[in-house]
Order: structure tokens, then C-alpha cells, then sequence
């Protein structure tokens, strides 16, 4: 007689692959939005400028929220470098070069890329701290990248040089998330992942918003109706949802579990990205797929480090 699985672990599994398929999803409204003519710097703009209220609004909840034990401690002067440090990134970063990204690369390649993340926080652990790579985790890291160097071929002789560019910007992108993870875990800790990803994320936003008022004259804010309507679809389905179902994923389930239920993520971009939006789907990207998955999967469960209790994108 089977029994079905305990109420947290069935929640947990819920969350962290709904949550995945959301941010997943984003690649796929970007690329939607690139059909009516505007560019990264306006696009991250208006998914910024949406998202503000929400994560402003997450920033009060996390230290006012009924059955807090005590009230949670004023915000240093260090612990401010660090959210900004974070923020600039985790969420500004790496979320411009992505937008920058999906210009030139399909969603597939770019899900493929930023799933590479655990391979480079095992990479910074061991420049930065000197923590051993195993052969097995230097073996899956190379499988990983076999697989993406794999479709980015495949991808540059359909699409051209142009995919070099965005290849690099998406990985660039990568680099910059983990690092994030890399460095949040001892502010994770003091500020919790809730409050910490609250302001780091305002500081983004503020930093999207203010690099289009450098950047784009006020004129460029005039967009086709279609781009507001998949910013505000982006902003909230495909970020701050997402971001919520992912931490209460890893409140039930913990965070290895939870990142290695997000491997749903690059084969829902793929799915999406061949239904919706019309990309190829042939053996090429499903090899690439394989051996990615594979690579990472073994990364994550054989010693990777652990990630702090913070949204595992993304790209974002």
C-alpha cells in the first residue's frame, strides 16, 4: 500500500518546481517583448519598475510579520555595503546581461547557461577559499560544459557570431549570480533570506530605473502596449512569485533538494521556447540538455557547496 508523501515534502516539491517553471518563463517573455522593438535597457526597466512596489512591500513584511519572535536588529553601516554589494550582483547584474543576452541567443541556450551556476560557485569556492574539487566534480563540471559548448555550436552556425556575443553576456550574467551566492550566505544569516533578498532586489530595481533615466531619453519609455503587459506578466509571475515559491521550497524541503527539483527549469525554457516562441528542437539540444543536467545534478549532490537560503535563478 502506497502512502502518500508527508504534507511538507509534497508542499515543498510543489513550490520549488512551480517555482522553477516561473522563472523559466522569463527568457520566454523576454524574448516576446524583443518582437515589438525595444531594447534590454528598457525592457529590465519596466519589469524593474513593476517589481519595486513587490519587493518593497516583501522588505516590510520580513520585519513586521505577526509571530516574529523579536524584532529584527537595525541595518548597519556594513550590512548596507553588503546588501548594495549584493544587490549591484545578484538581481542588477545579472539581470542585465541576461535581458543583454536574449537579444542574440535562444531561450534554450540561455536556460543551459545559467543553469551552469552551481559548476561556478565550486569554481569560486576554490579560487577565493581553496576548497578542494573532487575528480568527480571536476569530471561532471567538464560533462556540464561539454553539453552547453555543445548547443552554443550548433546555435552559432544558425545564428551567427552574434551568438558569441550573447553566449558570453548570459554567462557573464552566471558569474555574477554566483558570486552573489558565494558572498550572501554570512548576511543571510544575520538579515535572514527574506529580508536580505527584499533589499537587495529594491536595490536593483532602483539601479534598472535609474540606468534608463542615464541612458534612454524619457522619449523611449514609449512602448508598444504588448511590452507593459509582459513587463507586468514578467514581474510578477516570473519574479516575485517565483522568488516566494522558492524560499518556502527550501523552508520545507531544504536547499539541496529545491535546486535539484529546479533541473525542471532548463526543460520547461525548451518546451516553452519550441511552443511558444518557435526555436528549434532537434538531437543537438537534447544531447546538450542531457549532458548539462547530468553534470550538475552531479556537482550539486556530491559536495557541492551549499547555497544560501535565496532564489537559485537567475538569471534573472
Amino acid at each position: 500500500m502506497s502512502r502518500d508523501p508527508p504534507p511538507p515534502l509534497a508542499s515543498g516539491l510543489t513550490l520549488a518546481i512551480l517555482g522553477s517553471i516561473a522563472f523559466s518563463g522569463k527568457a520566454i517573455i523576454v524574448k516576446l517583448a524583443y518582437r515589438y522593438g525595444v531594447d534590454a535597457v528598457t525592457l529590465i526597466m519596466y519589469r524593474m519598475l513593476f517589481a519595486l512596489p513587490l519587493f518593497l512591500a516583501l522588505t516590510w513584511w520580513s520585519t513586521h510579520r505577526p509571530g516574529l519572535a523579536k524584532k529584527p536588529e537595525p541595518l548597519t553601516r556594513r550590512d548596507w555595503l553588503g546588501v548594495m554589494g549584493l544587490g549591484v550582483t545578484g538581481y542588477y547584474l545579472a539581470s542585465f546581461l541576461d535581458f543583454w543576452g536574449l537579444e542574440y541567443i535562444t531561450a534554450s541556450l540561455e536556460r543551459l547557461i545559467l543553469y551552469l551556476n552551481p559548476t561556478l560557485v565550486l569554481l569560486l569556492g576554490w579560487l577565493l577559499y581553496r576548497r578542494r574539487i573532487s575528480a568527480l566534480q571536476a569530471v561532471a563540471m567538464a560533462v556540464s560544459y561539454a553539453g552547453v559548448l555543445l548547443v552554443f555550436g550548433h546555435e552559432l552556425g544558425e545564428q551567427g557570431p552574434n551568438a558569441a556575443l550573447g553566449a558570453l553576456l548570459v554567462f557573464a550574467s552566471a558569474i555574477s549570480y554566483a558570486i552573489y551566492l558565494v558572498y550572501s550566505g554570512e548576511l543571510v544569516k544575520r538579515l535572514g533570506s527574506t529580508r536580505l533578498v527584499g533589499l537587495a532586489t529594491t536595490v536593483a530595481c532602483v539601479l534598472c530605473i535609474a540606468q534608463f533615466g542615464l541612458l534612454r531619453p524619457l522619449s523611449a519609455a514609449e512602448v508598444a502596449p504588448e511590452v507593459i503587459w509582459l513587463s507586468l506578466l514578467n514581474a510578477t509571475l516570473c519574479t516575485f512569485a517565483p522568488v516566494l515559491m522558492v524560499m518556502m521550497a527550501i523552508e520545507r524541503i531544504g536547499p539541496g533538494l529545491a535546486a535539484q527539483t529546479g533541473m525542471i527549469g532548463p526543460m520547461s525554457t525548451i518546451l516553452m521556447g519550441v511552443f511558444i516562441l518557435g526555436e528549434p528542437f532537434n538531437g543537438w539540444i537534447i544531447v546538450g540538455t542531457v549532458l548539462v543536467l547530468s553534470g550538475v545534478f552531479l556537482v550539486t549532490r556530491f559536495g557541492a557547496p551549499k547555497a544560501p537560503a535565496a532564489p537559485i535563478k537567475t538569471g534573472d
